[in-house]
């Protein structure tokens, strides 16, 4: 019985551990949830991230809206070291409310004020530091014209511990300057000039726990330790200064450190232990420095770092292993770097992170147990979808639709509409097809955005990375530069006609046709040469997941960047200017001239009809790239331009020429006009005579229609013209339009 009761002992307890561990092993696999999840908790139920804090209970036990606001870092420390001096401040402010509070240091400059011992002195235009009683505790000189700290300037004020010199005009700072300040715990110098740190000022201020010297001109810390004085400080804030180097000795006393900010200085390199003496800090801000490489485990002993924050430095390169003694890091700034070797195992030592700010949403991927990532799109895509709205998602194909349709009515209708000149007709049905292609490059884009709906995030990179993107790009920018060279052709050659109707001579076919296939050649050349060096252009067309290549801010490569410019900014602006121009000198023309012959009048009066039809198709051409120019030109002045504007020119504003097109080309014409207005005179006189003789009625169809015979043809029409084109016979149909 005794072995059975051991034997039934070990068994409970085997199997209490194994729960226990298989417990903990399940309560630890937060990791596991998809890309672009986060657990509820536990992995029973993972949430995207984007529910986390949308003001609703999407877990059930509010684990999703718990750690919305990134307190981590100095705010923490911030309510954890300085509530007592909250307190304090409360109790006498209620002291002062019960009794009037009355002036305790004697006599005070009349631009002051006085409160028991603190003396406020506040943009009084001092341009000394007064003198008062010995004995005050808080001195505040902000926002006066203070230019220099002389030797001993304090010396007397020994019981002072909060001095307040912002905003003043200091340049020089005597190594004297603080001398006898041995109970001052705050000082803050920030909004001042000053140029050098004297490795001696800070000798006597033994208590100094907080030191404000942001927006200075600082170069270089001291070259001895620069907490050797000051061995209780807890916050210091260099922000705004011209730093260069972190050298190793510069924090090798700052063992109380817990707040310590750079950031906005010229930093440019790291010594490996630049931090290593740090153990108790709480925040590192290094971001938008000039550091391009972090030392290897330069982060190893900062064992109790809640906030690290690197954004916007030039690093290429991140180690894998580069965090991984972080265990208690809560918040990680990693915005404007783009992280070329980018893994999930980075990232996956920081179990208690939760925040992380990066350049690209698509990065989120590779942090999948964060809760609160940042950004969770880029205007255009979403953590879950390729278009992130609504509306793009159902414009895309409705756009798309209308683009395509439009245009291939037109090319199989142009060839039964005979009165045009045939290549007149050609250029258009070029231009129709060159239109059609950005019909089609947005129904892929819809094709692709229901590949990928509600799991974009998993194939977000590989997608804008992938053969099918920089092809889809390449489709798009073909068919926006053949547009805009075949409208720029007929402008000229329309303008041509009209200002030099003498001189004008009727296009030949083989020119014409050389013509078109040169700019066909020209569009392939500007749409593919991206493709062909990849180093020089980067990832030209994967900069978002439309692959349209507006590159609205920084690109990531120079040549990506001056290849952009010189076909927005160069080519398709001058295009611009020369189709606008031309349209002007075409009504200037025709405004002075003063031809009483009647055939050349007609003729003008021709040109006129169809330069009016051009200049509806250069208005939308307007409505489409002025807002591309605008676009391009605030991103060349770094201005910050969303990426939901992106979307919009993309899908809404961009084929606005090419949905157009075919109306104005086709659908309003004469000639079109007269043909649907013939095929519906004859339906109703067949149906009319198959009402009253039931017999088969052989009316001209509409091709009769528009080659009108001869002898109806009247002598005006019948007269040579100069420089006859397609929609001219339109025109002169006038005479014989149908009963």
């Amino acid at each position: 019985m005794t072995s059975e009761c051991y034997f039934c002992m070990f068994l409970l307890i085997g199997t209490k551990v194994i729960c226990d561990s298989l417990e903990d092993h399940v309560s630890g696999a937060g990791i596991t949830c998809p890309l672009g999840y986060f657990p509820c908790g536990n992995i029973t139920k993972c949430l995207p991230q984007q529910l986390h804090c949308n003001g609703e209970d999407d877990c059930g036990n509010r684990a999703d809206e718990e750690n919305c606001e990134d307190y981590n870092g100095w705010s923490l420390q911030f309510d954890k070291h300085y509530t007592k001096d909250k307190y304090n401040k409360m109790k006498s402010l209620y002291a002062s409310q019960t009794k009037t509070p009355e002036c305790l240091a004697g006599a005070v400059p009349a631009e002051c004020t006085c409160q028991r011992l603190e003396i406020f002195c506040d943009a009084a235009k001092l341009c000394a530091v007064p003198s008062v009683s010995s004995n005050i505790t808080i001195m505040s000189l902000q926002r006066n014209l203070l230019r220099k700290l002389s030797a001993d300037t304090f010396k007397k004020y020994q019981d002072l511990k909060y001095l307040y010199l912002q905003n003043n005009k200091i340049r020089a700072v005597s190594e004297r300057a603080f001398k006898g300040l041995f109970n001052l715990t705050k000082l803050y110098l920030s909004n001042n000039k000053i140029t050098i740190l004297k490795p001696g000022v800070f000798a006597d201020l033994h208590r100094l726990e907080w030191l404000e010297m942001m927006n200075n001109s600082v170069a270089h810390l001291p070259d001895k330790p620069l907490c050797r004085y000051m061995p209780r400080l807890n916050w210091l804030d260099l922000e705004g200064n011209h730093i260069h180097h972190v050298r190793n000795v510069t924090f090798i006393s700052c063992n109380t450190l817990t707040v310590l900010v750079l950031r906005e200085n010229k930093i440019s390199s790291l010594s490996e232990n630049s931090f290593s003496f740090l153990q108790m800090l709480d925040e590192l801000d290094l971001a938008s420095n000039k550091i391009e490489s972090l030392p290897p485990y330069i982060f190893k002993d900062l064992k109790e770092l809640s906030q690290l924050n690197l954004s916007y430095n030039p690093i290429k390169k991140i180690q894998i292993d580069q965090f991984d003694f972080l265990i208690k890091l809560k918040s990680l700034g990693l915005e404007g770097i783009e992280i070329a070797n980018i893994q999930r195992r980075m990232f996956r030592p920081l179990r208690n992170l939760s925040h992380i700010y990066f350049k690209k949403f698509q990065y989120c991927g590779y942090a999948p147990h964060v809760r609160s990532c940042k950004p969770n799109t880029d205007g255009i895509s979403s953590l879950e979808n390729l278009l992130a709205s609504i509306i793009q998602r159902v414009f895309v194909w409705v756009v798309s639709a209308i683009t395509c349709f439009g245009n291939i009515f037109v090319i199989c209708m142009r060839p039964y509409i005979r009165s045009e000149n045939k290549l007149h007709a050609i250029s258009i049905m070029s231009l129709c097809c060159a239109d059609c292609l950005m019909g089609i490059y947005l129904f892929v884009i819809g094709a692709f955005d229901l590949k990928y709906r509600g799991e974009y995030n998993k194939h977000a990179q590989l997608w804008m990375d992938s053969i099918h993107c920089q092809l889809l790009g390449s489709l798009a920018i073909l068919s926006t530069e053949v547009s805009v060279l075949l409208l720029t052709y007929l402008t000229l050659e329309k303008c041509i006609c009209i200002v030099y109707p003498f001189r004008c001579l009727k296009p030949r076919k083989c020119r014409t046709i050389s013509i078109l296939i040169l700019i066909w050649i020209i569009g392939f050349a500007v749409a593919f040469i991206p493709l062909s060096n990849k180093e020089f252009f980067r990832n030209y067309y994967g900069t978002n997941g439309v692959c349209f290549p507006l590159h609205s801010e920084q690109a990531e490569s120079a040549g990506s960047q001056i290849y952009s410019v010189v076909i927005f900014l160069g080519v398709n602006l001058a295009a611009f200017i020369i189709i606008v121009f031309s349209y002007g000198t075409m009504f200037y023309s025709v405004h002075q001239t003063a031809i009483t012959a009647t055939e050349i009048k007609n003729h003008v009066k021709k040109e006129m009809i169809l330069a009016k039809r051009f200049f509806f198709i250069v208005f939308t051409d307007a409505l489409c790239w002025i807002p591309i120019f605008v676009l391009k030109l605030l991103s060349l002045l770094r201005v910050e331009i969303p990426g939901t504007i992106t979307s919009w020119v993309v899908i809404f504003i961009l084929p606005i020429n090419s949905a157009l097109n075919p109306l104005l080309y086709t659908l309003t014409t004469r000639p079109f006009k007269e043909m649907i207005h013939q095929v519906w005179y004859n339906y109703r006189q067949r149906r009319s005579k198959k009402d009253k003789s039931g017999q088969k009625t052989y009316g001209p169809s509409f091709i009769w229609v528009e080659m009108w015979p001869v002898h109806e043809m009247t002598p005006k029409v019948m007269k040579p013209m100069l420089c006859t084109d397609s929609s001219d016979a339109s025109v002169t149909s006038q005479s014989t339009r149908i009963n």
